[in-house]
């Protein structure tokens, strides 16, 4: 009897034009940085997303960290309530292009697509 094992969901989704975009800065601004993912109070709907740079002595006991082939990206449980589900995406447009949140959570997103409702 085969027995098998699925790996752990992530809870941000990561687009392979993302992950490469994100590789490129993580190598510009260090490679031994994790990616943090969050939102804060702000913006036009009344939540923004955040994404920064950290080492990994910056993650806290309940963040979760996912990995993507290396690159790990950080996450804390209040933000992940709002964003779990969620797809990063990148765009190379000259109009509107750059980073794409995809949020299922989101009840609004506003236009300039960087900040939401719940």
């Amino acid at each position: 009897m085969t027995q098998t094992t699925t790996a752990p969901q992530k809870g941000i989704l990561i687009s392979e034009t993302a992950l490469a975009q994100l590789q490129a800065m993580q190598a510009q601004q260090g490679t031994d940085l994790l990616l943090r993912v969050g939102v804060r109070q702000g913006g036009c709907s009344g939540m923004s997303y955040t994404m920064d740079f950290i080492t990994a002595d910056a993650i806290h006991e309940k963040d979760e960290v996912y990995d993507y082939d290396g690159f790990r990206v950080v996450c804390d449980p209040k933000s992940l309530l709002y964003i779990y589900g969620m797809t990063l995406d990148y765009s190379t447009a000259l109009i509107g292009g750059g980073f794409k949140f995809t949020n299922p959570n989101a009840a609004q997103t506003c236009g300039c697509g960087s900040s939401f409702s719940a």
